[in-house]
């Protein structure tokens, strides 16, 4: 399947501040990312760990911002044409297996989900390209 501009439709992964900068129309999200979010995906998916690291940074105070989504976030996903992606076993095995010393569990989850579901992560984290992620941004 094809863009537009005929360069061929990718399936993409937002990261969690990827997510709520395209919901905030941030300027921080690189004109690439949403270019590509726009216009050069099949399909938009958004984890169940951003989700997750969300819900639980608004609960510790860390993100007061989120007040107007937390409680609704199938229906924020939904309401932007993405698509929520579960984590199953297998992410939850190879998250748990990924080398190296990147610490934070919301972000060995993404990884292990762009490798085993063939997805493209929408990231400025460039510490993910250590673990041979294809990244967009």
């Amino acid at each position: 399947m094809n863009s537009r501009d005929g360069s061929e439709l990718v399936r993409l992964l937002l990261d969690t501040h990827t997510f709520l900068w395209w919901l905030a129309g941030d300027e921080a999200l690189s004109r690439k990312s949403r270019e590509g979010i726009e216009t050069e995906a099949e399909a938009v998916f958004v984890s169940a760990a951003s989700v997750w690291e969300i819900s639980t940074k608004h609960r510790l105070g860390k993100l007061p911002g989120a007040s107007a989504i937390v409680g609704a976030m199938a229906e924020t996903i939904e309401s932007q044409g993405f698509m929520g992606l579960a984590i199953g076993v297998r992410h939850g095995q190879a998250a748990g297996a990924l080398p190296g010393p990147h610490r934070d569990p919301f972000d060995r989850m993404l990884i292990a989900q762009a490798i085993l579901d063939d997805l493209v992560l929408v990231s400025n984290e460039r510490a993910f390209d250590a673990y041979g992620v294809r990244r967009l941004w």
